[in-house]
């Protein structure tokens, strides 16, 4: 059986993909660049099946995946996977299982606030991100998979995450009511962000997927001049100074949503 594919290391914090449209290191991205592992040789697994169908939806797509082309990849043949993994819906579960589980075992997201829960939103928020900059065509799965209970919201799709969330807010000084609905804030918030910021990097979403490249008409404009005239500056990507100011804007809404209570 051949080796897994060789797994080079990232580039460092200055890559040009770790920039953003201002010149500002994008700290998520630069961390995301710089933790790639080198490859290892290692047994079939239902793991490396994961991992490996991990690397083929960021470099192929999520259209192109099938158990026969998996298994190709990893040298056996496709009914090899099943006693492993019981079939591609399985597969797809299992994908979202790891990305979720990239999010728990980012070092700088917390189990419960230590300092502030503003600081143990920050930090879930921008480990989710890593996670989403990390897999970003594999990353809309979180939203689409069936969740372990329907009332769950992506991206936080585990009841393990989200007892993680409502009890880390209502341990300091929440209520239930303020809780569940920062809880729903703050998920609409990341999953809006992410999937937009994803889509700009490959990522399947759907109705979403309509980003225009900027080389149709701009006779197709015409009847929107203030668009027209403002179509560089709002192709520019501010992807993560948005991101902080609006994770910003969200706490500060929270705190009024907790005041209120």
């Amino acid at each position: 059986m051949p080796p897994a594919d060789e797994i080079r290391p990232g580039d460092d914090d200055t890559s040009p993909s770790a920039i953003d449209a201002e010149g500002q290191v994008d700290a998520d991205a630069a961390i995301v660049l710089g933790d790639a592992p080198p490859s290892t040789r290692v047994q079939l697994d239902r793991r490396r099946i994961v991992d490996t169908a991990l690397e083929h939806i960021e470099e192929s797509g999520l259209s192109t995946l099938t158990m026969r082309r998996l298994g190709a990849r990893l040298g056996v043949e496709a009914m090899s996977l099943y006693h492993h993994v019981p079939g591609k819906e399985e597969l797809l579960d299992a994908i979202v299982d790891v990305l979720i589980g990239d999010m728990r075992a980012d070092p700088d997201v917390l189990a419960a606030p230590e300092t502030s829960w503003q600081d143990f939103l920050q930090r879930l928020a921008h480990g989710v991100r890593r996670v989403a900059l990390a897999h970003p065509r594999s990353f809309p799965l979180v939203a689409s998979r069936p969740p372990e209970a329907p009332w769950l919201r992506p991206p936080l799709r585990s009841l393990d995450w989200v007892e993680t969330f409502l009890s880390g807010l209502t341990d300091n000084g929440f209520s239930d009511e303020a809780a569940a609905a920062s809880y729903r804030s703050f998920t609409s918030f990341l999953l809006g962000h992410l999937l937009l910021e994803v889509s700009t990097l490959g990522a399947d979403i759907g109705p979403l997927d309509v980003l225009d490249d900027g080389d149709g008409d701009d006779g197709e404009l015409s009847q929107f001049p203030t668009v027209l005239r403002l179509r560089a500056r709002l192709r520019e990507d501010h992807a993560a100074a948005e991101f902080e100011e609006a994770l910003e804007e969200l706490l500060e809404r929270i705190t009024l949503v907790r005041a209120q209570q």
